[in-house]
């Protein structure tokens, strides 16, 4: 069971048994209680421990410390393999999500924040770097949109049993809760003992990697880690203290983003493959600023929930782009280096991610406009990076810049 199995030798596996079906079981199976959590938070948060915007930051802040110690899934591989490593922090994620109703207090609420952010952080890091290892460079962008749109089905279905059940059948907290986290619970054990250990061509390296030529990749991943907390902390956030959001109503509108979201992430694998990392990448980071300003624009001139609620759809559509930030790293990096540097990149994306939740909710307590006119800033400053990548990325040619630093031919 635990034996490794030569990936080469898996097409002769059933096709249930398979790396790819094992990804995509994976991506089924963390969005069940992650989704679970998150559809209801923002409600659970305000109602039960009548948080403020300071304190929906400082659990953001908290919920975020994990994905800056993702530099430790280094440490860890070093005895346990990276597919057992997954699944277990899968079963962490939905142990610590099923009991979050049992301490509806602000301490008891960030202790299992942490846990569950643990499981979640280290399970994204293995799996990252378990797709860049077992997909093919010609077929990655592709899959990783298909994979994007599974995880999207899954968390739709999440949602729409919420919304369809929460008032007809008076549900709890604590019970959607315990259903959601046990169930991811129940699919990783069933990947942990179902599936042969898969062996990659390339054995990865067990010590950090810091490499100069992927600077660019580090810096990305930096800037998406900023930007990503406007949209996680602070547009749900807004969407219940502003235009007073009920549970089912703030699940209808995840509901709506996700049939969005399902539909066009397989076209969203095809337009990086077809267009490239660089110019996906631009667009991306022009559609947020231009978000960004707009979510400012609610407060500045007062637009009604209609022009948010679009705003919101939009703006996860562009986030889901960022599977471009992947594909760059799997064609610049030496195959040995991606699970080491999908732990580094992890770090990295959290510096950020540790205090800017905080921070942002203390600035949303005088000005929540000014937070989203700081975000379009961030999106800014990733755009100017973007630019910097190549049209062609690969090994020796990771930015615009290396062209001028690589060595003449002899003669």
């Amino acid at each position: 069971m635990f034996k490794p199995f030569l990936l080469s030798d898996s097409s002769g596996l059933p096709l249930w048994r398979r790396p790819v079906t094992l990804l995509f079981l994976m991506s089924a199976a963390m969005p069940i209680a992650f989704f679970s959590w998150y559809a209801l938070l923002n409600n659970f948060v305000i109602e039960v421990a009548g948080f403020d915007g300071s304190d929906i930051g400082l659990l953001h802040t908290v919920r975020e410390i994990p994905g800056f110690m993702a530099i430790g899934v280094i440490a860890i591989i070093l005895f346990v393999r990276e597919q057992v490593l997954g699944m277990v922090s899968l079963v962490l994620l939905g142990v610590a999500t099923a009991f979050t109703a049992w301490f509806p207090s602000l301490n008891g609420i960030l202790m299992l924040t942490f846990l569950s952010s643990l499981g979640f952080h280290y399970y994204e890091t293995v799996n990252q770097s378990l797709q860049l290892q077992w997909l093919p460079k010609d077929k990655a962008p592709q899959v990783l949109g298909w994979l994007l749109g599974m995880g999207s089905a899954t968390t739709l279905l999440v949602f729409v049993l919420i919304m369809l059940m929460w008032e007809t059948l008076n549900l709890s907290y604590n019970i959607v809760f315990m259903v959601g986290g046990f169930t991811t619970v129940g699919l990783a054990l069933f990947a942990l003992f179902a599936y042969p250990q898969f062996e990659s061509p390339t054995p990865q390296n067990k010590t950090m990697v810091l490499r100069k030529r992927y600077w660019l990749y580090y810096a990305l991943q930096f800037m998406a880690g900023a930007r990503r907390q406007i949209f996680m902390v602070f547009a749900g956030f807004m969407m219940v203290e502003r235009f007073g959001f009920d549970v089912h109503e703030l699940t209808g509108l995840y509901l709506v983003n996700l049939v969005v979201k399902m539909l066009v992430a397989p076209f969203l694998g095809k337009a990086v493959g077809y267009f490239g990392e660089r110019r996906t990448l631009i667009w991306e980071y022009v559609g947020l600023t231009l978000v960004f300003m707009a979510y400012g624009g609610i407060y500045w001139f007062g637009w009604g929930v209609l022009f948010a609620s679009v705003l919101y759809v939009v703006d996860n559509i562009l986030f889901g782009l960022a599977l471009a930030l992947k594909t760059y790293f799997q064609k610049i990096a030496d195959p040995a280096d991606i699970a080491p540097t999908a732990a580094v990149a992890f770090t990295i994306n959290h510096i950020a991610a540790v205090f800017l939740p905080v921070l942002l909710g203390l600035l949303w307590l005088v000005s929540p406009a000014a937070v989203f006119g700081l975000a379009s800033l961030m999106a800014l400053t990733s755009l100017g990076l973007s630019l910097l990548i190549p049209r062609h990325p690969e090994q020796g040619n990771e930015t615009i810049f290396s062209k001028y630093r690589m060595p003449a031919p002899a003669e």
